[in-house]
């Protein structure tokens, strides 16, 4: 194998890698922004300046989301490790 070829196979698992993790963690940031600007633009529009009304909420939601979505995220990374393994098993 010359040390071009490994170059570019380093380079394509590290692009996976990235991607996983777009994909894992992207929903619940989706979520996490979308009740943030949510709840901002209410405190904007009455005035309310409160910390922790813009803190429990977002950490509720999240934490429900992060519940409903885990067994999608598991999924994920156990696919990538999965694969992984598999091109480590190859190597030797």
């Amino acid at each position: 194998m010359t040390s071009a070829n490994l170059f570019d196979q380093n380079v394509e698992f590290l692009r996976i890698a990235f991607w996983q993790i777009i994909i894992a963690a992207g929903p619940l940031l989706a979520i996490g922004l979308t009740v943030g600007l949510v709840i901002g633009i209410i405190q904007a529009a009455t005035s309310i300046n409160e910390m922790t009304l813009s803190f429990v909420p977002k950490l509720v939601i999240v934490m429900v989301s992060f519940g409903l979505l885990s067994n999608f995220i598991l999924t994920q990374l156990s696919d990538y490790f999965g694969f992984i393994f598999d091109q480590i098993a190859n190597i030797s």
